[in-house]
């Protein structure tokens, strides 16, 4: 390779260098506390798929530079593992619906994010961090068939200067979302009138 191209490489890397530096990765990580409610009698299968566990947001400067990728699908997962067997008598987390059946589950739940959004205090001039997540619950059959599909959605915010990094705040404000979460499906299951009607003819 000629002195050009090697100096071309070496532009291209530099530049390749600096756009990922532009970059901030912020993996949410937290704790969930396991819900105090009354056990629904109930064996339920788990399907996180990959959309799910490998969920990343990310979000843009105003002049549309990638500015963080907020990795959360880890979060998602570990949530719902404190809070479904505190829900159900029973749960078994399997990754496809043809495994179901051999487990004799009552049911299948597939969470799923439908919308992630991120408030920064710099572009909405409020002196918090927020954080909104949208999720789309379902319950299927143990054959796989509709029983019920519903919206849910989190909020979660945290005042500007109580953090000294805005990756502490923004992973504070997801956190705060995902246990508002927690605390909604934990409640409202029973409530969603599908499932009320299942639960009754079980």
């Amino acid at each position: 390779m000629n002195t050009k191209k090697w100096k071309n490489c070496g532009v291209a890397l530099m530049m390749l260098i600096i756009v990922s530096c532009g970059v901030s990765n912020v993996v949410i990580d937290g704790s969930f506390p396991t819900p105090n409610i009354a056990k629904l009698p109930i064996f339920v299968a788990v399907i996180y798929d990959d959309a799910l566990r490998e969920f990343s947001f990310m979000e843009y400067t105003e002049t549309g530079e990638e500015e963080f990728n907020i990795e959360s699908g880890g979060s998602h997962i570990q949530l719902f593992n404190a809070v479904l067997p505190a829900m159900f008598d029973e749960v078994v987390f399997v990754d496809t619906i043809e495994e179901v059946q051999a487990t004799g589950a009552d049911a299948i739940f597939a969470p799923a994010i439908e919308e992630f959004q991120l408030a920064l205090p710099a572009k909405t001039k409020l002196d918090v961090y927020e954080v909104w997540i949208k999720y789309n619950m379902r319950l299927l059959t143990a054959e796989g068939d509709y029983i019920a599909n519903w919206v849910l959605t989190s909020y979660g915010k945290t005042p500007a200067e109580t953090f000294r990094s805005t990756e502490a705040a923004i992973n504070d404000a997801a956190i705060v979302a995902l246990r508002d979460l927690a605390s909604s499906f934990s409640l409202s299951f029973g409530q969603v009138p599908e499932v009320r009607t299942w639960l009754s003819n079980l």
